[in-house]
């Protein structure tokens, strides 16, 4: 049985260097981990965007607590380009695999199924191909003639890192039809989750609950952190804050300006509840 803890355990429980996998800005992200984990200085963390990321990994690494981004993007979407990770690339601080959201998605499933590799035929003639320091190209075994297909090796995070919206005291959590979750847990050694509330009652006692059940065997630890996502939106909750968003644009722009929004709305947890 997983663990509730505190938010601060919950940050130390992830170390320094973890590869976590992180899921996209839309699918459940766990700001409230992030700030945790800023506020503890964390240090060396291969995040893996599954398939992009977004805010998420930008605080990270502009916090210094990212040695590696593995991920198809870092995205802010509408509001512009990242800056802290824009910053980042350009002096070199950080380094980048890039990848493509297809290849991330079959590396994740190849650990989930156990094997060493999955096949991937779309990168082929690509300069993300050319470039990328773990894929390569084989012969189709079971083709006569000449049949290129890319073996995409199996990522297998330390820490599946998400928000959603109910635990049960089974350490079970509640996904709903976010499977891209699911298979994040399945590939990593553990789910470390934020949850908006804790259930008195097991998910599994719930026909219509128990078929988007995380089991409590693929969860590492839990934290209750009710709107957890802000200021990004939740499948099951508030939509995005915006202005937070703007407000964060402007202040990111510069190295004073991001140190500003650190003290405000990470070392003081100052969220928009």
């Amino acid at each position: 049985m997983p663990d509730i803890l505190s938010l601060d355990d919950f940050a130390k429980a992830i170390p320094d260097g973890a590869k976590v996998a992180i899921p996209a800005d839309y699918a459940g992200v766990s700001m409230a981990a992030t700030r945790a984990l800023i506020r503890r200085r964390a240090k060396g963390l291969h995040l893996i965007g599954v398939p992009t990321s977004g805010l998420q990994a930008e605080l990270l690494i502009g916090a210094g607590c990212v040695e590696t981004l593995e991920s198809s993007a870092l995205t802010l979407g509408e509001y512009g380009p990242a800056p802290r990770f824009t910053k980042a690339v350009r002096e070199g601080s950080i380094r980048l695999i890039d990848a493509t959201c297809p290849a991330i998605h079959a590396a994740l499933q190849a650990s989930q199924k156990g094997i060493p590799f999955m096949p991937l035929r779309g990168i082929i003639g690509s300069d993300v191909l050319k470039n990328h320091p773990h894929w390569k190209v084989i012969q189709n075994p079971f083709a006569e003639v000449e049949d290129p297909i890319v073996a995409i090796p199996a990522i297998r995070p330390d820490v599946a890192l998400f928000h959603a919206p109910l635990a049960d005291r089974e350490g079970n959590v509640w996904l709903g039809r976010k499977r891209e979750l699911v298979n994040m847990s399945h590939a990593s050694q553990a789910a470390f989750v934020t949850v908006d509330a804790i259930s008195e009652t097991s998910l599994f006692e719930s026909e219509e609950m128990a078929a988007g059940v995380l089991p409590a065997l693929y969860v590492g630890a839990i934290s209750v952190a009710k709107n957890g996502s802000w200021p990004l939106p939740f499948w099951n909750g508030p939509k995005g804050d915006s202005a937070h968003m703007r407000e964060y644009m402007r202040l990111a722009a510069t190295d004073e300006g991001f140190a500003d929004y650190i003290a405000r709305y990470v070392d003081q947890e100052l969220v928009g509840l």
